[in-house]
């Protein structure tokens, strides 16, 4: 329970936060820009979970989750590799790709 607690204050507190900034954002810049009427910030927190919602759900990457670094199988394939056979994949893949 120790380490939800966190979870419970923080999260509501960022959407609400990020309601207000959207908001601002979104009433300072584009009804000058493209014409569109402003937001209240109801809206404006319906348009920060939706967008949540269909971009990216409401999980972060973080310790221990999927989100940086290769996939685990491509990972374990390369842990599994000698240091010649490394080498050989880097020429190949220099070969295919260029170097950048």
């Amino acid at each position: 329970m120790k380490r939800r607690f966190p979870f419970f204050f923080f999260f509501p507190l960022l959407v609400l936060v990020l309601s207000a900034v959207i908001m601002l954002l979104w009433n300072s810049i584009l009804p000058e820009v493209v014409h569109v009427e402003r937001i209240s910030y109801l809206q404006a927190m319906g348009l920060f979970i939706l967008s949540r919602i269909l971009f990216g759900g409401f999980r972060f990457a973080g310790r221990g989750r999927p989100g940086f670094g290769p996939p685990p199988h491509i990972r374990e394939k390369w842990m599994n590799m000698s240091e010649e056979e490394r080498m050989k994949f880097r020429q190949e893949w220099r070969a295919r790709c260029g170097r950048r």
